[in-house]
């Protein structure tokens, strides 16, 4: 443990001392403050740190969007599956009133509770039918076998006038998405292509990439549960949000009595 802290202290003062490849003061989203962001490497979206709060580019751009499509966000049912301890994550639980965090926990029936988290599973979520204002993923639905079972318990589960709000890193962009891994008919995984991994907070093994998204998951989304998608993506230094891959994806589930949820002002 001790040999773990020094660690984690001597990379952070190392990088605190490293030569900066970009630094510039601003407005964090996230801890609202007047900071300095800082990045140290060259691929922004893990090193373009605010360095008072820690987030990251892809975290302030997801509470910017959050706040300005839902900013009585603080008074809705708020779930998030697989959060982390900082950033957006910490933000939304520390100051929503009704915050719910989920991890799924293969071991668990759904539905209880284990060290804090509810057990739940994106494909069959236990949640009631419009229960939901806001679900909220941070590149999690590139990790899904079936994401359009997903989509679909997101889309039962929401309130009319709710949203599904999250990150997936769009490598693909303009070109087809592509599936890299599923399940057969015995629940073995097949990889059709090589094995990739991201960091999982409540497994070191980390969490297989099932899915390369591009921009068409719009479409993906509409065909799986009839929702519409608004696809925002946010460079403005301001507020030190600048990488690649940080595109924010709101899928809002119309009101009984509008047609449609017309997109705010991100300025």
């Amino acid at each position: 443990m001790l040999q773990n802290i020094k660690t984690k202290f001597n990379s952070f003062f190392s990088e605190r001392n490293a030569a900066p490849v970009l630094e510039n003061t601003g407005h964090c989203p996230i801890c609202k403050h007047e900071v300095t962001f800082r990045a140290t490497e060259p691929y922004l979206r893990d090193s373009y740190f605010c360095m008072n709060c820690r987030s990251i580019p892809r975290e302030r751009a997801l509470m910017a969007v959050i706040d300005a499509y839902y900013p009585q966000w603080r008074d809705l049912t708020i779930h998030e599956s697989s959060p982390s301890n900082r950033g957006a994550s910490k933000r939304l639980r520390d100051e929503s009133a009704h915050y719910i965090a989920s991890q799924f926990f293969p071991d668990k029936d759904l539905g209880t509770m284990e060290n804090g988290f509810r057990c739940e599973n994106l494909e069959k979520l236990t949640f009631a039918d419009s229960s939901i204002d806001l679900h909220i993923t941070q590149d999690v639905m590139e990790h899904v076998f079936n994401p359009g079972n997903a989509f679909r318990e997101i889309a039962r589960t929401l309130k009319p006038g709710g949203a599904h709000i999250f990150t997936a890193p769009l490598w693909k962009k303009h070109e087809p998405s592509k599936v890299r891994a599923r399940l057969d008919a015995n629940g073995a995984i097949s990889h059709l292509d090589s094995p990739v991994y991201h960091g999982n907070p409540i497994d070191d093994q980390g969490s297989l990439v099932t899915v390369d998204w591009g921009f068409d998951i719009c479409r993906y989304i509409f065909e799986a549960c009839g929702l519409f998608t608004h696809l925002v993506y946010i460079d403005d230094l301001s507020r030190g949000i600048r990488a690649d891959l940080i595109e924010v994806l709101v899928t809002i589930k119309p009101k009984e009595d509008a047609p449609g949820d017309a997109a705010p002002n991100m300025a």
